[in-house]
C-alpha cells in the first residue's frame, strides 16, 4: 500500500457553506493535501461545488457521507457519487449493501464505517448489540472488506486487531485524534503516533486544527510527526 505522507492527515471540513470551505481550504494552503466533507456542507447545496473546487486543486477527498440503506439504495447512491470523483467514500458496515455498490464505486474507495468513535461500550450496548465493543468491530470490518470495501474506520483503539485480520492493503482510517483523551464527545481516541503505530492509514483530524491559534501551524506540526514516523 503506498500512500504519500501528506495524504496520510485528512482534514475535516466540517463546514456548513462554500464560502467558509474555501477559506479553510486558503488558510492551510499546501498544509493540507487530504479534505473529509461531510454531512454539515451537504444540507447547504453547494457539496458537490466544494467536491470539484478541492479537486481542482489537486487535493483528494474524503466523502463522510455515511450512506445505509437497503443494497439496490446503496448501490445507486454508490454509482452517482462515484462520477463526482470522491477518492474515498463511507458506507455503513453492512455487508449486502457494500456487496452491491461495490461494483458501482468505480475509481472511488469504498470505506465501511464499523462504530462510530463516539460511542462508548455502554452506548453500544444500550442500541442493542450485545457483543463487545473490539468483537463488534472486528466482525462488522471483516464482512465488509470480504464484501468489496477497500478499507474501514474505525478508532485507533481497534486499529491495530484490524490491521491484522484485514492485511497490509485495507485503508484503515481513524478518527478521534487528540493529544489527550476526553474533553468533547469523542470517547474512543488515540494520538497522532498511536494512530499510525497501531495500523492507520491515515487519520481524520478536526478540531485540533480548527481550534489552534494557527490552524496552519497545527497543520504541519501533525504533517512532521506523520514524517518522522514514516522515515
Amino acid at each position: 500500500m503506498s500512500i504519500a505522507s501528506t495524504d496520510r492527515l485528512i482534514f475535516a471540513l466540517d463546514v456548513a457553506s462554500l464560502a467558509e470551505a474555501r477559506l479553510w481550504i486558503d488558510r492551510l494552503g499546501d498544509a493540507v493535501t487530504h479534505y473529509k466533507i461531510g454531512l454539515e456542507l451537504l444540507g447547504s447545496g453547494e457539496y458537490f461545488t466544494v467536491l470539484a473546487e478541492l479537486k481542482s486543486r489537486d487535493k483528494r477527498v474524503f466523502a463522510d457521507l455515511k450512506l445505509h440503506d437497503i443494497p439496490a439504495t446503496v448501490a445507486g447512491a454508490v454509482s452517482s457519487l462515484a462520477q463526482h470523483g470522491a477518492d474515498l467514500l463511507t458506507v455503513h458496515a453492512y455487508a449486502d449493501a457494500i456487496a452491491a455498490a461495490a461494483p458501482h464505486a468505480g475509481a472511488t474507495k469504498l470505506l465501511a464505517v464499523t462504530v462510530l468513535t463516539s460511542m462508548s461500550d455502554a452506548a453500544l450496548a444500550a442500541s442493542g448489540v450485545t457483543l463487545g465493543m473490539a468483537e463488534t468491530v472486528e466482525r462488522r470490518a471483516v464482512g465488509a472488506f470480504n464484501a468489496g470495501a477497500s478499507g474501514v474506520v474505525c478508532s485507533g483503539l481497534e486499529a491495530g486487531r484490524l490491521r491484522d485480520v484485514l492485511g497490509h492493503d485495507a485503508l484503515i482510517v481513524c478518527p478521534g485524534i487528540r493529544s489527550e483523551p476526553g474533553g468533547d464527545d469523542q470517547q474512543r481516541t488515540v494520538t497522532v503516533e498511536q494512530a499510525f503505530e497501531l495500523g492507520a492509514s491515515h487519520i481524520v483530524v478536526g478540531r485540533p486544527i480548527r481550534h489552534a491559534n494557527d490552524p496552519r501551524a497545527a497543520a504541519e506540526a501533525i504533517q512532521t510527526r506523520i514524517a518522522n514516523l514514516n522515515a
